[in-house]
């Protein structure tokens, strides 16, 4: 019988090794899954790709708003998969003066037989105008309950700032909204319940 020189590692060994390099890729590859969207976030608040818009603006007193400008701002609404919800801008399109805090309202209806939470995600074209556009209040912030049946409008304020590029004349903002499932619609039945 022939015997292995001594630096050749054991057929086991060599399995082992091959199994820890396995399962330290796949530790790997499951923690940057996890890392991926908040970096993807930092991205997307640096460069204003994909169209995300910020969170609260809080607006400064003694702003002035640009009269001699004025820019289209276009609303979008659509439902995310599975979410039975009437929803849509009251107004398709309004013109604004950079500056001056503008409101609209989007309506909203619960059309089923049961209690609903919706939670609408925003998303501005050109991707470039995402810096400039600030909302003071918007329904988006929060979470949208609606009972069975209900309606509602939901109201967005927000300011073209007045350091818009010249080029950009017209704003598309987009909301998809999507059903936030059972378990937040069964809190709200027990809190209209309990306050009832």
């Amino acid at each position: 019988m022939a015997e292995q020189p001594a630096n050749t590692p054991t057929p086991r060994r060599s399995n082992l090794r091959v199994i820890g390099w396995c399962l330290s890729g796949v530790v790997g590859m499951f923690a940057f899954g996890f890392a991926l969207v908040p970096l993807y976030d930092v991205f997307c608040d640096i460069t204003g790709i994909n169209g995300k818009t910020n969170g609260r603006y809080e607006s400064t007193e003694g702003s002035v708003a640009d009269m001699e400008r004025s820019v289209k701002v276009q609303f979008l609404a659509q439902n995310g998969p599975g979410m039975p919800w009437v929803f849509r801008p009251v107004a398709r399109s309004i013109e604004v003066h950079p500056g001056e805090a503008t409101t609209v309202n989007f309506y909203a209806k619960n059309p089923t037989g049961q209690d609903m939470v919706g939670q609408a995600v925003p998303s501005l074209s050109p991707s470039e105008g995402t810096l400039y556009f600030h909302k003071t209040e918007c329904f988006c912030f929060n979470q949208q309950p609606l009972a069975a049946g209900q309606s509602t409008e939901m109201p967005l304020v927000f300011i073209v700032d007045p350091d818009l590029p010249d080029h950009i004349t017209k704003l598309t903002l987009s909301y998809t909204l999507y059903d936030q499932g059972e378990p937040q619609a069964a809190a709200i039945t027990k809190t209209t319940v309990d306050n009832g």
